[in-house]
Parts: structure tokens; C-alpha cells; sequence
């Protein structure tokens, strides 16, 4: 490709809307441009190196066994309110109707559609097992959408269906999905971590996320060094110590005008954070549920989502209003004590171990010191409700916890027979009795593993593809488009790589030498080949992207070596 005819709209100035070098970078490098708020459209660059990943993905996908299927993205009602989700998933899904008043949606996700497929056509334990993917497009109506391709409206996603006729089948086609994962994201150059993951509304079970490690990404980990364990923060398991060994006190309110947060109460009381129990108020829903958790920890808010059994859209903090009505205190002085009768409380099982806690009075500028579980209130424990943080004890061997942030590029879920149950999708085993089928679930957001390569391979001056997904191998720059030996050598040099089949850019622009240098740089093709000032002696010079080597070699000798 001659970058004369090449359509490259870069940009010197970092545009404001972006927040993260990876998305700032594909804006600037004219890899992608933005069409609406999370929702972009993928320029020749971009596109190349998307498509680069696409067939890394289907090189690995069809090699593991699963077959390529194609499915529409529009989806009749119909199948998600059978699987019950039409509901669940909330205010992110598109709906629309057609014109004669029936309902669909832009599909976010396909498990209904692929489960509604195969009960059609597979009835026999003969067909099994088998998996079927596809590479489509997703929507999704994010309430702030963010970070470019990280967060968007509207996306590209890989997404497997596995079935099987029994659990021990659906966990080798789990692993073997597992693996297949491992072998693309290393073939796209990440730095990934495998943690356990959170289901949310896909699945019941078992899930594990494939998160590229970054210290702009979205999703936390974190990670034991002494062993394998590895989590979301949204699923890691909470285990830290609670220990007071003292006296009880006699119950004691006190006088606390205008102190409302942790730090202020702290502060005026002069007491540590753990000494105090925050209770929480929330709407899940149609109803309203007091939460405690030790005043120096915060709330998972996805393990109180699966506690009451409400969709995450349905769980948000109680208004003003609700608090004062439930409390009869203004916001900030809320407690176990004196609840409006009814209220469910939900106690973390840490709070029962404080002795001589301090809580809201339920009485505006008051809070109560002294107060223990069993004797002055009671409530529902929960075991762990709460978001796991630096230096708590791995669950499974007890050792600290490390933190690190990253972009989840892929996750695989243990559906089991959730979808297959709710459609009623059965086949029939070797003694001719119906089995729901086992099922699996595999999705790799290929947009976002893009970016995700992005953000781990850039310096200062621009991107530095991975050969295996830069949109071009080569560039060769020549310094001056009027010197014919320049233009000789270089077109040379480029036919030359073209026949041999190497994907390569011809820069043979009138700008300055330092224009062309710097957008070499900016939109990271690996290999650079300047053809300047010693042209006539047929030597030019090797830039390697990674490295930062130069070295001046033979025109012979260069093309040679690609």
C-alpha cells in the first residue's frame, strides 16, 4: 500500500474526549474514529489489525474443534422471556419493535438464540458433543460509555456455545476453550492473567476471565503469589482478621453534630475505622434493605446483588426520602437500633465480631458507641459481603493478596443446563430418555483485545504493534520523494517485499522527513526501512519499532532478512 492512497487521518493533538493512552493513541494514529458516544467506526489501519486478531481467533477456534455459524443480531422477544432474562438484563438492552408491533432486541449476548438453535436440529447423545461460534456484533446501551473500545455501545465479540450430554463433557470442552484462549491472547502478545470471575445474568456456575493487565484497565484483580488462586474483586473471597478482646460496655448515645462519614466520625471521636459499622441503605427493587459492614471496608455490591436475588439494575442506594423515612434521621446517621419495623437487615459476619462497635443513632447528629451484636440487635449474616482489598489473606492458603488492574479481553462460563432447561432444549441419550444439554459458554471481545494490545505496547512516540497483529510489517520511508536513487531503491525494496508476500507501506509522500518519521512511529509498524542519503551507495537503514536498534545495511542484505 502507497501511503498516497492510503486514507491515514492522524492527529498531532490528543483529543480531549479520550481518557487512556490506548484509546488517545488509536484516535491520533487514525486507527478508529468515534461516531457517537460509545460507538466507533474502524479506519483501514485499525481494521487491518482487527482483522489480524479476528483470524487469530478463528485460526484457534477451528482448531480446537468448534465450528464458524453466523446469527442475526436482531432477537424476538419471545426466547428472552422464556430463559426469564428479557427483564433481568435491564435498561443496556436495545429494544425495538417492527412494524407490526412485535418486539426485539439488539442482541448483547446469544445464549438464548444458539440453545434455541440446536434444540431444533440435534436430538440424539450421537451429535454430541459440539461447538458452535460465531464473530458478531453486540449492543449494549452502557450507561457512561468509556475508555473507547473498552466500553462501548456497540462492540465485536467472539462467542462459543458448547453442548454436551453430561457435566463431565461440558468440563473438557471448558478446558478446551480455556486453552484455545491461552493460545490467542499469547499469539496477540498480551500480558494476561486467568482469575475466577463473576457470572452476573450469563450463567449460575463456575466462570473464568481472561484479563490483560493494564494500570488503565476497568477490572481489578487480585492474586495470590504462594498459590494459583486468582480473582475478580467482584468474586474474591474476603478473609481478614476481626479481633477485640475487651470488655462490654454499657450501650451510650452520643452527640455527633454534623459528623456523617467515616473519616469525620473517626476524627471526632478519635477512634480507628474498624472500631466503627457503617449500615448501608438500599432498593433492591420494591424493597428496601439495611446492610452493615466494619466502617473501614467497602460493600460488594455484586455479592449483596446475589444475595437478594435481584438484577444488578435493580439494586441502587436509597434516595434521601427512603432513608429518612426508614431511619427518621437525616442522611449519615443510619443504624442497626431502631429501624422502621420490617426493614430486612443484612449483617456481614465480621460486624459480629466487634466489640463495643460504633453505629448510627437513627437520630439526626447522634450515633450510639458500645454497641454489640446479640445484645443490643440482631440481623441475617452473611458470611463475606465485601470487596476485597490489598493484603487480605489468600482464601486458600492464607497468604497476602496482591491487587493489579487490567481490561477483561474474555471470559468462559459453566452454563450447565440453565438455557437448555429454561427452552426446554433436550436430546435423547442411549436409553432413549430426554437430557437437557450441558452447556458452555466462550466470548472474546475482539474490539476490545485491540485496545487491550494498545495499551500494553506504546511509548511516548505512538503504538508498537506485535508483528502477529500490526497492521503492516513494514514500512519503508523514502526521506526524499524528488531524489530519484531514493525513489529507485525504495520501490524496489517495496515490490520486492510485496512479491515475497510481506505486508508492506510505501511512504512515498512529499512531507518532511520528520513527519513521515513521526507517524511511522505513531501508528507502530514493527520494521522501518528509511531510504535516504546513502542511497546511491545502495545503503539503507533498519529501524526496529521494539528495540529502538538502527542499524545501515545493503538493499541486497535488507530484503534479505525479511
Amino acid at each position: 500500500m502507497r501511503m498516497t492512497k492510503l486514507y491515514m487521518p492522524t492527529l498531532r493533538d490528543v483529543p480531549s474526549e479520550a481518557e487512556v493512552p490506548s484509546h488517545q493513541l488509536l484516535l491520533r494514529a487514525g486507527m478508529i474514529r468515534m461516531s457517537a458516544s460509545g460507538v466507533y467506526s474502524f479506519l483501514p489501519l485499525g481494521y487491518r489489525a482487527f482483522k489480524k486478531i479476528e483470524n487469530i481467533v478463528k485460526e484457534e477456534m477451528d482448531g480446537a474443534g468448534a465450528q464458524e455459524v453466523h446469527m442475526s443480531a436482531i432477537q424476538p422477544r419471545e426466547l428472552w422471556e422464556e430463559s426469564g432474562r428479557w427483564s433481568q438484563f435491564g435498561p443496556e438492552m436495545f429494544r425495538l419493535k417492527d412494524r407490526n408491533n412485535r418486539e426485539y432486541c439488539l442482541g448483547p449476548t446469544h445464549e438464548e438464540i444458539f440453545t434455541d438453535l440446536v434444540k431444533n436440529e440435534l436430538n440424539s447423545y450421537k451429535q454430541l458433543p459440539i461447538n458452535l461460534y460465531q464473530i458478531q456484533t453486540k449492543y449494549r446501551d452502557e450507561k457512561r460509555p468509556r475508555y473507547g473500545l473498552i466500553r462501548s455501545k456497540e462492540f465485536v465479540m467472539k462467542d462459543a456455545y458448547s453442548f454436551d450430554r453430561d457435566e463431565a463433557g461440558m468440563l473438557k470442552s471448558y478446558q478446551e476453550m480455556w486453552d484455545a484462549y491461552e493460545r490467542i491472547f499469547e499469539r496477540c502478545g498480551l500480558n494476561f492473567k486467568v482469575v475466577e470471575g463473576d457470572a452476573g445474568a450469563m450463567g449460575d456456575s463456575d466462570s473464568h476471565e481472561f484479563v490483560a493487565l493494564s494500570e488503565y484497565g476497568e477490572s481489578t484483580i487480585a492474586y495470590c503469589s504462594g498459590c494459583n488462586y486468582a480473582a475478580t474483586d467482584e468474586k474474591a473471597e474476603t478473609v481478614y482478621d476481626v479481633k477485640f478482646e475487651e470488655s462490654i460496655l454499657d450501650m451510650e448515645k452520643v452527640h455527633t453534630p454534623d459528623v456523617r462519614s467515616i473519616e469525620e466520625l473517626t476524627g471526632f471521636l478519635g477512634i480507628e475505622a474498624n472500631r466503627l459499622a457503617k449500615t448501608l441503605l438500599y432498593r433492591a427493587g420494591e424493597e428496601i434493605v439495611a446492610v452493615m459492614i466494619p466502617g473501614d471496608r467497602e460493600l460488594n455490591e455484586v455479592k449483596l446483588v446475589k444475595l437478594l436475588g435481584v438484577a444488578e439494575h435493580e439494586l441502587v442506594m436509597a434516595d434521601r426520602a427512603d432513608v429518612e423515612e426508614v431511619t427518621t434521621a437525616a442522611v449519615g446517621f443510619a443504624g442497626p437500633i431502631g429501624l422502621k419495623e420490617g426493614i430486612r437487615l443484612i449483617v456481614d459476619a465480621r460486624v459480629t465480631k466487634i466489640q463495643n462497635m460504633v453505629v448510627g443513632a437513627n437520630e439526626t447528629d447522634y450515633h450510639m458507641m458500645n454497641v454489640n451484636y446479640g445484645r443490643d440487635f440482631e440481623g441475617e449474616v452473611v458470611e463475606d459481603l465485601l470487596l476485597v482489598k490489598l493484603g487480605d489473606k489468600c482464601p486458600k492458603c492464607g497468604q497476602p493478596l496482591a491487587m493489579d488492574k487490567g481490561t477483561e479481553v474474555g471470559n468462559i462460563f459453566q452454563l450447565q443446563t440453565k438455557y437448555s432447561k429454561a427452552l426446554d432444549a433436550t436430546f435423547l441419550d442411549e436409553n432413549g430418555k430426554e437430557q437437557h444439554f450441558v452447556m458452555g459458554c466462550y466470548g472474546i471481545g475482539i474490539s476490545r483485545t485491540l485496545q487491550a494490545v494498545v495499551e500494553q505496547y506504546h511509548d511516548e512516540n505512538g503504538i508498537i504493534w506485535p508483528e502477529a497483529v500490526a497492521p503492516f510489517k513494514v514500512v519503508v520511508t523514502i526521506v526524499n520523494v524528488k531524489n530519484e536513487d531514493q525513489v529507485k531503491i525504495g520501490e524496489e525494496i517495496y515490490e520486492s517485499l510485496r512479491q515475497k508476500g510481506v505486508e508492506v507501506l510505501l511512504d512515498d509522500r512529499k512531507d518532511r522527513p520528520g513527519v513521515k518519521f513521526k507517524d511511522a512511529e505513531l501508528i507502530g509498524i514493527p520494521l522501518r526501512v528509511t531510504v535516504g542519503k546513502r542511497a546511491p551507495e545502495g545503503i539503507v537503514e533498519l529501524f526496529d519499532r521494539h528495540t529502538g536498534e538502527k542499524i545501515e545495511l545493503e538493499v541486497k542484505e535488507a530484503i534479505r532478512r525479511f
